[in-house]
């Protein structure tokens, strides 16, 4: 459209396009792998409130990454760690190590703090004891432990 004087005019149309395609949706924030280890099987995460974190780590015959915030504490597990397995309320598994929208009390670049790293390479906590540790705390008897219903 062209106005007086041959200047372009912008119809309210063209300009909400124009603002839509300004903003770009947040990337979603994922629990770093830190610098010299590497996830070759991916990564995802199991968080748990933060009441719970100090009674899970003597739990854990190894203990991979570590990462706390004033609310959770999370663990990273080899991707896909929650099939065929139903992680017990209140842990929260999160596929990619995506961390939810509402940052509490986070660190640095609005990520939890890493609070424990393991010797080596890998970032892992192995997923079976993680499930075992907090289906004992939790009281929930594991998945492969209950009665099969028809």
């Amino acid at each position: 459209m062209t106005g007086p004087g041959g200047t372009r005019v912008l119809s309210l149309d063209s300009l909400v396009r124009i603002q839509r395609g300004r903003q770009t949706p947040d990337a979603p924030r994922r629990l770093p792998v830190p610098d010299g280890m590497t996830a070759p099987m991916g990564c995802d995460a199991v968080a748990v409130p933060a009441r719970l974190g100090p009674l899970v780590l003597p739990r854990l015959p190894r203990v991979g990454c570590v990462y706390a915030d004033d609310a959770h504490w999370w663990w990273l597990v080899p991707s896909d760690s929650d099939y065929a397995l139903e992680w017990p309320a209140p842990a929260h598994y999160a596929a990619g190590a995506v961390l939810p929208d509402s940052p509490a009390g986070t660190g640095a670049a609005g990520l939890p703090d890493l609070i424990h790293r393991p010797d080596g390479t890998l970032p892992y906590t192995p997923p079976i004891p993680l499930y075992l540790a907090l289906c004992r705390l939790t009281g929930t008897t594991p998945v492969w432990s209950r009665p099969v219903t028809a």
